[in-house]
């Protein structure tokens, strides 16, 4: 048998695992965030598509708000599965949710906002007004 020094400093050992403590928290809130799914946003001259990546949901999974020029995307969706068998039985939980909200302009028409989900993406159309489809790229005249 052959023995092992053992040099390091009870204190310093003590540090460690309290990076390590450190470092596996500020894991798992970043984990947190990857729960809450990536948004672009892009504009062409008819107005705003906002576009969602959220794989593996059904239509029903989402909920669509709109208050006071304020859109809201949630969705809550709880999972069980249970299996048994004569020697053992499990039984698991999956729950996720997420919350995104976003100011819209006034230049939006709240009345002809659609939505579509296809392939893992949820599709939010946010159409503008008649009079805010004004081009924005015009040539000015020096006098």
């Amino acid at each position: 048998m052959n023995l092992i020094r053992f040099n390091q400093h009870p204190v310093s050992l003590l540090s460690e695992l309290m990076e390590d403590f450190d470092r596996n928290l500020f894991s798992r809130e970043n984990s947190r965030q990857l729960m809450t799914p990536a948004v672009n946003i892009r504009e062409n001259e008819e107005g705003f598509i906002l576009e969602m990546a959220a794989p593996g949901m059904q239509k029903s999974d989402f909920k669509i708000n709109l208050d006071n020029n304020v859109l809201t995307l949630s969705s809550e969706k709880l999972e069980e599965k249970e299996e048994s068998n004569e020697k053992y039985s499990r039984r698991e939980f999956n729950y996720g949710s997420f919350t995104r909200s976003f100011s819209l302009p006034k230049t939006i028409n709240l009345d002809k906002i659609k939505a579509d989900y296809k392939d893992g993406i949820l599709s939010v159309n946010l159409p503008k007004r008649e009079e805010a489809k004004v081009a924005l790229n015009r040539q000015i005249e020096v006098a």
